[in-house]
């Protein structure tokens, strides 16, 4: 397989992982893909993804707590759908940018990078 077709094929992979399962599952392929590639920009877009996952998860669970508080339903349960929003719309914005453009990483807008 050529680089160019390999780099996209796992950029994608990484950045698609949230579609197979919304558990910790999703997180591992690439957290996996970050440890066995060479390619620099692969292991970019994994960071990405891993990042991408834990502001979720962790989003998420402020969104849980809030439903439990007295104000907070009127905020977590926003919260929580926009989140669902945003788990479906920016990976799939970030597949069709690797897919174009795939010596360029793609960033996550609004997301803090703990990798």
């Amino acid at each position: 397989m050529e680089a160019q077709e390999q780099r996209k094929l796992l950029s994608t992979l990484c950045h698609g992982s949230i579609f197979f399962s919304s558990t910790f599952v999703s997180v591992i392929i690439p957290l996996v893909i970050l440890s066995v590639t060479n390619d620099s920009v692969v292991k970019q877009n994994a960071k990405e993804a891993v990042n991408f996952h834990i502001n979720l998860y962790i989003y998420g669970l402020i969104g849980l707590i809030l439903i439990f508080s007295f104000i907070g339903i009127l905020i977590g349960f926003p919260l929580l759908i926009i989140l669902g929003l945003v788990s479906l719309i920016m990976p799939i914005i970030a597949i069709v940018q690797v897919i174009g453009e795939p010596e360029k990483p793609y960033r996550y807008p609004l997301i803090f990078r703990l990798v």
